[in-house]
């Protein structure tokens, strides 16, 4: 059976941290959802890429989703901006209850907001790693890593380690 996966995006997101998973996850036979602040709207990668956000997190609920997909850039910083703080809620559903996470480049800023992350072992890219590791996780550099549900990349070099580690976690 397919699974869905969510997606938190919002503009200045790493084009390619978004559309190699994706395909990935496509290509693996399950489902991808954007979510972001407004249903229809439009979000823009840094390098162009236009994404239509499909459900509004107001309306988004974390238990229809089967994994979580967090691209890098600037997207997630913008997210953790959140006043509510609906990202990190929406992300600590996912850490909490063991269900797939995927996280590259600054993707994991956001599972900080989780508080979920003490005595778990995480990668980012190089200027995310001291705040994982104020946030009680054991960060080491490695192109994948793979802690139970929690898988994380550093960069886009290594997004045939993370898709691959993806599609594993999916099966």
């Amino acid at each position: 059976m397919a699974k869905k996966i969510a997606v938190l995006l919002t503009d200045e997101f790493e084009d390619i941290e978004y559309t190699s998973p994706k395909e990935a996850i496509e290509e693996s036979g399950n489902e991808v959802v954007v979510i972001g602040d407004t249903a229809n709207s439009e979000v823009v990668g840094k390098h162009g890429e236009k994404v239509t956000v499909d459900v509004s997190i107001a309306d988004a609920k974390p238990e229809d989703y089967d994994g979580l997909l967090l691209p890098g850039g600037f997207s997630p910083d913008h997210l953790r901006g959140d006043e509510e703080g609906r990202y990190g809620t929406f992300a600590k559903y996912f850490t909490k209850n063991d269900v797939p996470t995927f996280a590259i480049c600054h993707g994991p800023q956001i599972l900080i907001d989780t508080d979920d992350l003490k005595g778990r072992t995480l990668t980012a890219v190089l200027n995310v790693r001291k705040d994982l590791s104020n946030a009680g996780a054991q960060v080491v550099d490695e192109s994948v890593v793979v802690d139970k549900n929690i898988v994380t990349s550093r960069t886009p070099d290594d997004l045939d380690d993370f898709n691959k580690a993806i599609v594993d976690q999916l099966k």
